[in-house]
């Protein structure tokens, strides 16, 4: 492969296949409860981005016992990672996070993932996700929710944050050694070649164990919907995304694990998703646009370590 497939880091992990299992539990996020916003961010809608999951009320050992039963025969898996996904799941009581948790710790799982915000992370539940990690020995991952490092684009999609408490978030983390992977959207409408590089930049220089991208989508009934009905963003063209992630990928280190270079969303939610085009033939059009030009993941990974000084080293 031209990048660095999360499947295949999965298996040369665990040394088989693992599957991740989304998990919904009853939270929510400081940018719609008021704490730091009522209404969200623009592109969020009130299911937030939990489009398979399953219900809430359902327990979590319930959910992943039906989700093992739908996967496993189809797809022959005997692993699983817990994926924490909807909405900002440090959000709650420490107590109550690590009852999740606890949940969660069944047969066949391998690993916990927790989705959450930069400002739902603090010192008190990283040492309590680290004791938790090596009290039962289940890998734990945090992803958290950039989605651009251009603080002006994070201001308009009214995120609540800017890129300063992300990199607070990303330091603090890698202090209790918990791997993180970052959410990208590389299609921003305020958003250009420039912010695609800067982001690979970004993650690269921070160290970011794994990152996510997607190509924004359209959700009904959201505040971004009536932008776009109204005419007021305009998306760029599928051809342009792809050469944005071709960038983003020549640029990002080759050590990053890309957990994924398009996203999906299912049509009866969205005015717009991925061109009205599968997702894996935007994929397989990337992979395809790598292969013939004979470029690869850090191909262009060479502004860190103070590249002024090496003509003299």
């Amino acid at each position: 492969m031209r990048y660095n497939v999360y499947s295949d880091y999965l298996r040369q992990r665990y040394g088989e296949k693992v599957y991740k299992l989304p998990i919904s539990i009853p939270v929510t996020c400081p940018n719609r409860d008021g704490a730091c916003g009522t209404s969200g961010c623009v592109f969020c809608g009130e299911i937030g981005a939990g489009y398979e999951n399953l219900p809430e009320s359902m327990t979590v050992k319930d959910q992943i016992e039906a989700n093992i039963a739908h996967i496993a025969p189809k797809y022959k898996a005997q692993k699983y990672i817990a994926y924490f996904q909807n909405f900002s799941n440090t959000y709650l009581p420490i107590d109550r996070l690590r009852n999740y948790l606890n949940e969660a710790c069944q047969p066949n799982i391998v690993g916990i993932a927790l989705a959450t915000r930069p400002d739902c992370i603090n010192d008190s539940y990283l040492e309590m996700l680290t004791e938790f990690r090596e009290e039962n020995k289940i890998d734990i991952s945090i992803e958290l929710g950039l989605q651009s490092v251009n603080y002006h684009s994070l201001i308009k999609v009214n995120r609540g944050h800017t890129l300063g408490e992300y990199i607070d978030a990303v330091i603090r983390i890698k202090r209790y050694q918990i791997e993180i992977c970052t959410h990208l959207i590389l299609n921003l409408p305020w958003d250009d070649m420039t912010d695609t590089i800067e982001n690979a930049k970004v993650m690269s220089a921070l160290g970011i164990d794994q990152v996510k991208l997607h190509a924004l989508y359209i959700v009904k009934k959201t505040v971004m919907a009536d932008w776009y009905e109204q005419g007021k963003i305009t998306l760029i063209s599928k051809e342009e995304y792809v050469e944005r992630v071709v960038a983003f990928l020549e640029h990002l280190k080759s050590d990053i694990v890309v957990q994924r270079v398009i996203g999906r969303a299912p049509e009866a939610n969205t005015l717009f998703s991925n061109w009205q085009t599968g997702w894996w033939k935007i994929r397989d059009d990337i992979e395809r646009t790598m292969t013939e030009r004979d470029t690869w993941q850090g191909k262009k990974c060479n502004y860190l370590n103070g590249t002024a000084v090496r003509k003299f080293l």
